[in-house]
């Protein structure tokens, strides 16, 4: 179980949710291991205008459902709705689903995780950062989860889309990737869009071998497979 601390000031939340809240005093090693590797990709989190505590949402494309609920079983006592689908509007007002998605409960154990992930120099950044503890926290589940959701597999080698993360970030992923699992990665300028991270075809063997355990069915696309 993993620990991460917190306040369980009442004050904040609505009080039928006390009871549940109250009940939750620690992430299990998967739940964690999930949230860490999400937000490396494409999970996010929010801390609301006002709000004492921060949530954490997933969201995925359609094709994804098996992934979403598969997330939403690890994460479901922090959670109080099943995943949905989000719809989205044309210019001429047809509505189309978008994604399937599901957020959970505002917690303090999330709210400690957001500092990491949001916060700079106790100041809110407006974007993800890589937090410096990411070494301390990443493993073979969390490096699953990043690929399952921001991982690709072209010619027997798998890229990831780091967009988000500035030049520094990046070179501090491939520094934990190679101080953690003895993976060696490299980065290119994927034209305005920002940064990718690939590895060569013998690091990508390297890769697989240690996330395989973690990838699901639906996902086994993304390793090769």
């Amino acid at each position: 179980m993993v620990n991460t601390g917190g306040s369980y000031n009442t004050k904040y939340w609505y009080k039928s949710l006390i009871p549940m809240k109250e009940n939750l005093f620690v992430f299990t090693k998967e739940q964690h291991s999930l949230i860490f590797g999400s937000l490396l990709g494409d999970g996010t989190m929010r801390m609301g205008k006002g709000s004492k505590n921060a949530n954490f949402k997933v969201e995925q494309g359609l094709d994804q459902k098996e992934y979403v609920f598969w997330k939403y079983h690890i994460l479901k006592n922090f959670v109080i709705t099943k995943p949905n689908v989000s719809y989205r509007y044309k210019v001429d007002g047809t509505r189309y689903a978008k994604s399937w998605w599901f957020r959970t409960i505002r917690h303090p154990l999330l709210t400690r995780i957001y500092k990491l992930f949001y916060l700079g120099d106790g100041y809110r950044t407006g974007r993800k950062i890589i937090p410096k503890q990411l070494k301390n926290n990443l493993d073979p589940m969390a490096v699953a989860i990043w690929i399952m959701d921001d991982g690709s597999y072209n010619k027997e080698c798998i890229d990831i889309s780091t967009y988000s993360f500035s030049i520094d970030e990046v070179e501090y992923l491939i520094e934990t990737m190679r101080k953690k699992f003895s993976v060696y990665m490299k980065y290119y300028k994927d034209r305005d869009k920002g940064y990718r991270m690939y590895a060569s075809k013998t690091e990508t063997e390297k890769i697989v071998g240690i996330i395989k355990p973690y990838i699901i069915s639906s996902m086994r696309y993304k390793i090769g497979l």
